[in-house]
């Protein structure tokens, strides 16, 4: 079990560190979904249920928003492009000539379609077993009305790259066109920005998105990947 360290800052709120110790195990689950497609909903709901029946359980997980549904009649408000071509790298690492949604990656190693739920149970009690490399310690945060500031340190092995990804707890949104039109759907921790970096500690500076309320839940996954793209390590704030 993760432990919670509170971190009392000066402009008096607190922040919540979920952080895994040593070789203990962590599960990064990235769903690339879009509102504009049809299959998604059901595997933005499976993520949600993940997140409610693993919380506080070294399970992360993250909601990526592609933009390539955008041309068919609605614009997911939450897609970029970067994130995309993220999801094409994964592509290349699994030697797969094509990116769909929603396609659920469990930890960098494997990919299955995201509404799988006995793929995505599978997984879990897999990777529940395998041990990190990395730890990721996160201090000195600092939250501004357009940024959050935080320093960072990842010790243990050898990594690629370090992520921090800022998230939205959920947000519930009518959609007018589409494949999905007159439907409201439920989003489960959005990606709304990230950072990558390849320096093992320093400054990280995350910018929020002038949309984001003081009612959203705000919080930040870090995970460590490899040259692979497979996890090494991963740590969560609230913010």
């Amino acid at each position: 079990m993760p432990k919670k360290l509170l971190i009392l800052l000066t402009s008096l709120f607190s922040i919540t560190l979920y952080a895994q110790q040593n070789n203990e195990s962590a599960m990064v689950l990235e769903l690339f979904t879009s509102q504009g497609c049809s299959s998604c909903p059901p595997a933005d709901e499976l993520l949600d249920e993940i997140r409610e029946q693993y919380q506080n359980q070294n399970v992360f997980v993250l909601s990526y928003h592609v933009d390539y549904w955008n041309r068919l009649g609605w614009k997911d408000p939450f897609s970029k492009e970067s994130y995309s071509d993220y999801q094409r790298e994964y592509a290349q690492q699994f030697n797969s000539g094509s990116i769909y949604t929603p396609q659920l990656v469990v930890n960098g190693s494997e990919h299955f379609t995201g509404s799988n739920r006995y793929k995505a149970d599978a997984a879990l009690k897999r990777y529940a077993r395998s041990k990190v490399s990395n730890t990721i310690v996160i201090e000195d945060i600092k939250k501004e009305s357009e940024k959050i500031y935080l320093n960072y340190d990842v010790k243990g092995g050898k990594f690629n790259t370090v992520t921090f990804a800022l998230i939205v707890s959920e947000r519930l949104t009518k959609i007018s066109r589409g494949e999905n039109r007159n439907r409201s759907l439920k989003n489960t921790n959005i990606v709304v920005n990230r950072i990558v970096t390849k320096v093992s500690n320093g400054k990280a500076t995350i910018t929020i998105p002038d949309w984001i309320s003081g009612k959203d839940k705000l919080s930040i996954i870090a995970y460590t990947q490899d040259g692979f793209l497979k996890t090494t390590g991963a740590t969560m704030i609230k913010i």
